[in-house]
């Protein structure tokens, strides 16, 4: 799906998003959230913010910046913001294209981003940000994916895929990590959390890597 499409559906669905994940956000996701950022310092890099739902999580001694290409996504997180007290600059920006200076963040994370972007954007997307994460740095994504090792589940989810892909534009099938060593990017760890249908990647720059 073309990026301005994308935007839209998000601009669109922005006042129901958070209705709409509520059962699953309590029921699995923000387990899932606190444990991502455990351990994550310096200046930190949350691509996707959407409405915010990592912003109880972030580390307290981290400077962290979310970016969404959503206006609407935004206006949301920035409430939350408000709300929480929570200290994160806010930008409008794709992931494909940021502004952001070369090696700049200690660590980059992204939840349920990369099921949103095509086969067609997740190498881009993995350049951006093995080019703005520090050689010392880390990667860490955080997505749906069919279970390898449970058909019932799998079809359960197959189920569900015509919907979510209709209204948030995502798809558990995108095989993100076939394309980590093009971006330049080294697997640190490989994880399935929730029963095998969520996956987390740890990644970090290639030494040496451009």
């Amino acid at each position: 799906m073309p990026v301005t499409a994308v935007r839209r559906k998000y601009d669109y669905i922005a006042r129901l998003y958070d209705i709409l994940e509520l059962p699953i956000e309590y029921g699995r996701h923000r387990a899932i959230r606190r444990r991502i950022f455990e351990g994550l310092s310096g200046t930190v890099l949350d691509a996707g913010v959407g409405t915010g739902r990592n912003m109880p999580f972030y580390p307290a001694d981290a400077r962290v910046v979310g970016i969404d290409f959503s206006p609407a996504m935004l206006a949301r997180s920035a409430r939350r913001r408000q709300r929480l007290g929570v200290e994160v600059e806010l930008l409008q920006m794709d992931v494909l294209r940021t502004t952001f200076p070369d090696r700049h963040f200690d660590a980059i994370v992204a939840t349920f981003l990369f099921c949103v972007l095509d086969e067609t954007q997740q190498l881009p997307a993995l350049k951006e940000l093995a080019r703005t994460c520090k050689p010392t740095g880390s990667i860490h994504l955080l997505d749906y994916a069919y279970p390898e090792d449970d058909r019932s589940r799998s079809a359960i989810l197959r189920l569900w895929a015509p919907w979510v892909r209709w209204v948030f534009g995502a798809a558990f099938d995108r095989d993100t990590e076939r394309y980590l060593a093009a971006a330049g990017l080294e697997m640190v760890e490989r994880r399935l959390l929730s029963r095998g249908i969520i996956r987390l990647i740890v990644a970090r720059p290639k030494t040496g890597a451009a």
